[in-house]
């Protein structure tokens, strides 16, 4: 696929540039604003110079609707008033926008226009523009209208275009972060002319949420960039200094009762198509077939219960990924993430984000995460079970969705609500014993899910106080996995974020609490995961009383508490952060979020700088220095750092960034996968980054990065990333990484033994371990219309895993190790593939052997993926997916054998055709 990939690229540099129009024009400029920056400014809302000097335009009924066709030569657009009060927030902080632009707005019973000019002293000669798919990023001019519907100054609903009329937009309600997934149906239209280009959108009312009531009055924010000058210029204003967002919005009025729509129920049923054929095929395997098709129906359905409540629902939701997962190798004991990616779980998750989480310089820490969507129709776990039964097995990549719906809005009082229920399947592996005898064995249970998410907004949204409850349930057909899965779970949350002071300081507060119970095998298993590692043989404290600190095998629930905090000056060229986060030992909520460590509590502060006035050096500068630290619920330190971060924006628009964190030594009590602590050495890491003006026909982008440890270990890694646009429809970016790490204290295995009394009757085995990988991450971006593109994306990946000098530790909470045939016992091969470890030679410890755990890993995947939006809401999309894999245990590095290797092996392919039908009823 890399291959066609860069022949394609050749081709696509010979393709003629998209055509603008020729005649130039001239624009008026915007009138000075006074002297004083200050006077610019909008004040936060809940002051009464908000309501005061926050800029006011009007939209204005028309009749009979308008032509959207991007021309502006309805009557309405020289009536109506114009938002023309424009300054800049880059590169001239204050000034007034060096090109003129003029946005008017006008309703009828259903939708919401919007009418743009936007002026160039160059007329068409200074627009740029490119063509991409909807919601892609390019350097471009750009307008986009940012709406706080129910005026609560935390909502974001995102409108924008291009002047070759790519869309985007956005939702973020009750102050998430605005997620670009939400595709509501919506058209736009624009023209290059004489004088800059214009822009006509229509918004229906059915696709936007807002409060009941006759007359309303919304947040607005209108924001153009004029890309060769590297200008984007705003309608209200704030500086880069101050907070901003929502609360500063200026204000949209004169719309008077809008009706929800006629499109009050949409449906969008799905059909697909899809056959996977295998490269390699075991003969043997009853279950292995060359070619496999199978066809599936389904539909998302949107209710709108009013216009400030929507009931979504689904029915068998497609789990075809327009994108794959990249490759990685994971030799942790932890979990790999991966995003969710279905269409469904995705839209107006910001409602049932919790609990918030920010930092200025952090590492090694995570959210207090209560719901990671892609739980809900997991690849099935039990399948430990039919592999126990039989010698071949056929497991579902996923658990079927049998239906899943979720109630979202917002009321007028500032109540955001989301409620969320599905049901998935139970799911039957099909097993061969070595009799040739079929039979089925249940892998994954009935399961129920249910998550609830309220929100509360005060103080003109200066303060929100929320809670969250999560449960899965599960029914048991088979008892065998009863042993191995919880029967339920809950958890429940409490969270609030609190801005004063003109939204200059903030503070972050929640709290979770769960619960989980199950059989005694199956909460032994939570307790021994490596999220916490309870039976840790020097772990001797704590109790289980209300809440689980104590190993015990008789558990038949198991209970825990999360926190995390912050405050933060948020504004000001001088900032700064505390915080500190916690999940106590028997905290788990993995059956419906992403938890991979709890037993700790973490605490982090920086101090920033800012200079946001450019200067003959820099355009922007920032530094951070800052500290961290985290101890377990034993009271050992088992993490410390000190770090600094410099960013700096150059005069000609690079971007440079590098950044350096010192860690001393510290405890580790994950090192040895469940046994004592033993110590981790001095530690340091460098990294960089940077980047060229993206608005080149060719940009570049270098990470190089070092790492390095007391004991002589040493890691670096280098990626080069180009983007190459040949034609304004046409970009090509290529990826190559390239990374050498080191590590002197690898887990391999553990043993027991009598004999390793420091280490309680167990002997633990670690190595020292090279690891170097190449990447090559490819991607081509041809984007035909608006509305039908074709991307291809590729990723090369070779690793290799070279294991040596097999070594334990000397004693628990001690940095010395002794390397087996060096300092202590022998070592010899035993074989090919394995050695004997006589841990102290001749002493009374038996010798063990282990497998030679080095290994070369190679893996091709990449898609093509052909989209194309057939009608508005409605899109067909074909995708090629490819998987080549192989491995062989060897452990060297040779990249051109296992890249020769690599295309070799035989692919697994999948071809998928989706068809998506939009029905307004």
């Amino acid at each position: 696929m890399i291959r066609t990939v860069l022949a394609l690229a050749a081709v696509l540099t010979l393709l003629p540039a998209g055509a603008v129009a020729q005649e130039p024009g001239t624009s008026s400029a915007t009138e000075a604003p006074p002297d004083s920056l200050d006077h610019l400014v909008t004040p936060p809302a809940g002051t009464p110079a908000h309501e005061r000097e926050a800029p006011t335009v009007a939209a204005v009924r028309v009749e009979g609707g308008i032509d959207v066709d991007g021309r502006l030569d309805e009557p309405v657009w020289r009536t109506a008033p114009a938002a023309t009060r424009f300054l800049q927030r880059e590169p001239d902080e204050g000034e007034p926008a060096t090109q003129r632009t003029e946005v008017r707005f006008a309703y009828d019973d259903e939708t919401l226009y919007v009418g743009a000019r936007m002026y160039d002293e160059m007329g068409a000669e200074g627009v740029t523009s490119r063509l991409v798919r909807r919601d892609a990023r390019a350097e471009s001019d750009r307008l986009t209208l940012r709406f706080d519907t129910f005026l609560d100054h935390l909502g974001q609903t995102r409108f924008s275009v291009n002047p070759q009329e790519v869309r985007g937009d956005a939702y973020g309600p009750a102050g998430s972060h605005p997620d670009d997934s939400w595709d509501p149906v919506w058209s736009a239209e624009a023209e290059i002319d004489s004088l800059g280009w214009t822009a006509e959108l229509a918004i229906p009312f059915s696709q936007l949420r807002f409060a009941e009531g006759a007359d309303q009055e919304w947040g607005l924010q209108i924001e153009r960039e004029v890309s060769r000058l590297n200008e984007r210029q705003v309608w209200s204003f704030w500086r880069l200094d101050e907070s901003g967002g929502p609360s500063r919005y200026g204000h949209l009025t004169g719309i008077t009762a809008p009706a929800v729509g006629v499109d009050r129920l949409e449906l969008l049923p799905y059909l697909v198509a899809q056959t996977e054929s295998t490269g390699e095929v075991d003969e043997e395997d009853p279950f292995d077939l060359e070619r496999e098709s199978t066809l599936r129906v389904g539909a998302d359905l949107k209710y709108l219960v009013s216009s400030d409540f929507t009931l979504d629902a689904t029915l068998n939701p497609d789990f075809g990924q327009v994108e794959v997962d990249p490759a990685v190798v994971n030799l942790s004991a932890f979990e790999t993430f991966f995003p969710e990616k279905r269409e469904f779980f995705i839209a107006n998750r910001g409602l049932f984000s919790f609990g918030g989480f920010n930092c200025y310089f952090c590492s090694n820490v995570s959210p207090l995460s209560m719901l990671f969507t892609r739980r809900i129709g997991r690849a099935p776990q039990a399948t430990s079970l039919a592999f126990e039964r039989g010698r071949f097995v056929d497991i579902p990549d996923n658990t079927t969705i049998l239906g899943a719906a979720k109630l979202t809005g917002r009321t007028r009082g500032g109540t955001s609500v989301g409620i969320l229920g599905a049901l998935t399947e139970r799911e039957e592996a099909e097993v061969a014993d070595l009799d040739g005898n079929v039979f089925e064995q249940e892998v994954e249970p009935l399961t129920g899910y249910f998550v609830g998410r309220v929100k509360h907004d005060l103080l003109d949204g200066d303060l929100q106080v929320g809670g969250i409850a999560t449960s899965v349930a599960r029914n048991f057909d088979d008892p065998a996995l009863e042993r191995v899965l919880p029967a339920h779970s809950e958890g429940l949350g409490v969270d609030t974020e609190w801005w004063w002071g003109d939204r200059s300081y903030s503070l972050r507060a929640s709290a979770a609490f769960t619960n989980v119970s199950g059989s005694e095998e199956a909460i032994l298993a939570l307790q021994r995961s490596s999220a916490r590692y309870f039976q840790r043989p020097d772990r001797d404290h704590g109790s289980n009383g209300v809440f689980t600190d104590r190993f015990d095998p008789t558990l038949e629930s198991m209970r825990g508490y999360g926190f995390y905090g912050r405050v933060a000056k948020e504004s000001g060229n001088w900032r700064w952060e505390g915080a500190v986060s916690g999940r106590s030992p028997g905290f788990e909520n993995n059956d419906i979020a992403f938890l991979t460590r709890t037993d700790y509590v973490w605490m982090n502060g920086n101090v920033v700088r800012r200079w946001t006035e450019p200067t003959a050096w820099f355009r922007q500068l920032n530094a951070t220095v800052g500290a961290q630290q985290q101890f377990n619920y034993d009271g050992d330190l088992v993490d410390r750092q000190f770090h600094g971060s410099v960013f700096l924006q150059t005069p000609f628009y690079w971007n440079t960034h590098i950044f350096g964190i010192v860690r001393p030594s510290t405890l580790d009590d994950r090192l040895t996968r469940g046994g004592p602590v033993v110590r981790s050495p001095d530690k340091g890491f460098l990294a960089g980054f940077v980047g060229t003006d993206r608005r080149k026909p060719v940009s570049f982008t270098l990470n190089p990065s070092l790492g390095w440890n007391e004991e002589g270990a040493r890691d670096w890694s280098v990626r080069l990333g180009v983007d190459v646009r040949p034609v304004s429809n046409v970009s090509l970016s290529v990826g190559p990484r390239f990374s050498h790490s080191e590590s002197t204290d690898q887990f391999v295995t553990s043993r027991e033994d009598p004999v390793a009394e420091d280490f309680f009757g167990r002997r633990y085995v670690f190595s020292d371990l090279e690891q170097t990988t190449v990447s090559f991450d490819t991607r081509l971006d041809w984007t035909f219309t608006p509305t039908l593109s074709l991307e291809l994306f590729a990723q090369p990946f070779v690793s290799s895993n070279d294991f040596s000098r097999f070594k334990e530790f000397a004693a628990p909470r001690r940095l010395e190790k002794r390397v087996y045939g060096e300092d202590v016992g022998t070592i010899r091969p035993e074989g090919e593939d394995a050695f004997v470890i006589d841990p102290d030679g001749t002493g009374p410890a038996e010798a063990f052997t282990i497998s030679d755990p080095d290994f070369n890993f190679r893996s091709l995947r990449g898609n093509l993926v052909l989209r194309w939006e057939y009608l508005p809401g409605s899109t067909f999309f074909f995708v090629w997916t490819q998987d080549r894999r192989s491995r062989i245990f060897r452990g060297d590095f040779d990249f051109r054998r296992d890249f020769d290797e690599l295309f070799e092996a035989e692919p697994d392919d999948i071809f998928l055709v989706k068809a998506t039908y939009w029905l307004g009823i």
